[in-house]
């Protein structure tokens, strides 16, 4: 290399500036997932879980610590690929909490007799002598908790991106650890395995619309930061086939990761197959992230063109509502139940969405908050009920559990009582949050047919409520297990919060509007 051309390079590369106590939370949370899987390379295998464990809490606790730190900022950071503002840390805040109660709950060991809900040897085949003398032996997979740090730092990075390709990277940084950990249920293996590959090809579709959502909205306007995006839309005269085009597909593929109708088929089958604790943590935390970057994207990006995405969110949410509050009715499975359940709130949370003001993304951070704690401390109550064969998931098995745990049947009601939106409940506070978010829009006919949808959604939530508490109990063996005090808390914590939320809610609500605004 000549001088000459040594010195040009030297003139026109130059460093990336980072803002590294702006991104602290992040890099805490991949600092501490790098972290455990050294520990899982070199650390004795007894030592494994304990060091584990406090490693992901201890990981999560101080990235929540530093976002708590990070409250009022408002700027752009990291060569200008990462947005710090109110609606990134409130949602970094409600993922890491969400995180916290998840790896409590994956962490339970009392309940099963083989160990935890994941399986000793995820690579040994269903059934086969490998798996069996695996289970003997006692092997945790351990690699659980790496898994899912890393699975949390793309949910931090996700709703925070300022850039479309940065969004991809947190993306697929999400996408597939949980795509590992869905096949890694401990009972059900075959079932489990099915789920795992249902999600990641039909995750793999939709990263394929987004990514060419991405080269369109380039090639309309020339950026791939959204503010870029915006400015050629602001600028624009009139309507334009790439950018509509690129519109759509980008949100092909972020209503995909949030489950919302068409996009949900794997939704039902992935909560179904996947270990119980990890899929009370998907549908916690994945959806905050999912919808943090479907907001940045449409309000950031998009919003000039907000009249010609607005049609076409209205279709999605119409659809997404009514299919999950329909096929919810012909559930004879809980988890599958709370499955399109979790379907129905996402057409609920597309209300606000619409809405394109600062009250629909106050009301949408709010809704996502409540709904999280309700839902983990659901299926957490879901793996406290058992029999011979494991988690007990056939409604019937529900039957009578009011007799046989007036304690557990009671706390689980109360998180039924809050997806329907009963008064005194976080979920008639954040269902009351969004309607009025998108009344206030000009969307009177949604929040119409989402009133009426909750009120369909309801049957299904009031009929499991009087099996367990009128109906007589099933002879087969099904009992509820006594948790150790890492589920007793992530149960506590849920039911504690869902009251809160729904009886005091101001603050929350406070806090919620205080931080809705984006950064640009």
């Amino acid at each position: 290399m000549s001088p000459l051309t040594s010195s040009v390079l030297t003139a026109t590369i130059q460093a990336p500036k980072i803002e590294y106590s702006q991104v602290a939370p992040m890099l805490i949370v991949l600092g501490a997932a790098v972290l455990g899987v050294l520990v899982e390379a070199f650390a004795a295998r007894r030592l494994r879980y304990g060091l584990q464990l406090g490693i992901a809490l201890v990981g999560l606790l101080a990235a929540l610590v530093s976002v708590a730190l990070l409250a009022g900022a408002h700027h752009i950071v990291a060569m200008g690929a990462v947005a710090v503002d109110g609606p990134t840390l409130f949602m970094q805040g409600s993922i890491l909490v969400f995180a916290v109660l998840g790896v409590l709950t994956m962490a339970e060991r009392s309940l099963d007799p083989g160990g935890t809900a994941f399986a000793a040897q995820a690579a040994s085949v269903p059934g086969s002598t490998a798996e069996r003398d695996a289970v003997g032996a006692g092997i945790m997979q351990t690699e659980v908790f790496p898994l899912t740090m890393f699975a949390v730092s793309g949910m931090l990075l996700f709703p925070a991106s300022t850039d479309l390709l940065t969004m991809f990277v947190a993306l697929e940084v999400l996408s597939l650890p949980l795509y590992l950990l869905a096949g890694m249920a401990r009972r059900r293996r075959l079932l489990s395995q099915e789920a795992a590959l249902k999600y990641f090809l039909l995750g793999a579709f939709s990263s394929t619309f987004f990514l060419y959502g991405v080269a369109l909205l380039y090639g309309y306007s020339g950026s791939i930061s959204l503010t870029g995006i915006a400015d050629a839309v602001s600028g624009a005269t009139g309507g334009d086939a790439l950018l509509l085009i690129g519109t759509a597909l980008v949100s092909v593929g972020l209503l995909f990761k949030l489950g919302a109708a068409p996009f949900h088929s794997w939704t039902p089958d992935v909560y179904q197959g996947a270990p119980t604790p990890l899929t009370g943590f998907m549908a916690a935390a994945t959806k905050v992230a999912a919808f943090g970057a479907l907001l940045r994207v449409l309000y950031v990006a998009l919003g000039g063109v907000r009249w010609d995405w607005r049609p076409m969110m209205w279709a999605v949410a119409i659809l997404t509502m009514v299919v999950g509050a329909v096929v919810a009715i012909t559930q004879t499975d809980v988890k599958r139940m709370l499955a399109y359940s979790s379907i129905a709130h996402a057409g609920f949370l597309l209300t606000g969405v619409i809405a394109t003001s600062r009250a629909g993304l106050s009301s949408v951070m709010f809704y996502l908050l409540a709904y999280g704690f309700s839902t983990i401390g659901a299926f957490a109550v879901v793996t406290l009920v058992r029999n011979s064969g494991g988690e007990a998931t056939h409604l019937s098995q529900w039957a009578g559990l009011g007799r046989r745990s007036p304690l557990v049947a009671g706390i689980f009601t109360l998180f039924l009582l809050a997806f329907a939106g009963i008064p005194l409940t976080s979920g008639f506070t954040s269902k009351f949050a969004v309607f009025s978010a998108a009344m206030a829009g000009g969307a009177a006919p949604l929040v119409v047919i989402g009133v009426l949808v909750s009120a369909v959604a309801a049957f299904f939530y009031v009929r499991v409520i009087v099996l367990m508490f009128f109906s007589e109990p099933v002879g087969d063996g099904t009992s509820v297990v006594l948790p150790s005090a890492l589920t007793t808390i992530a149960i506590t914590v849920g039911a504690a919060m869902t009251v809160v939320l729904g009886v005091l809610p101001g603050w929350f609500l406070h806090l919620a509007d205080q931080a809705a605004v984006f950064v640009r």
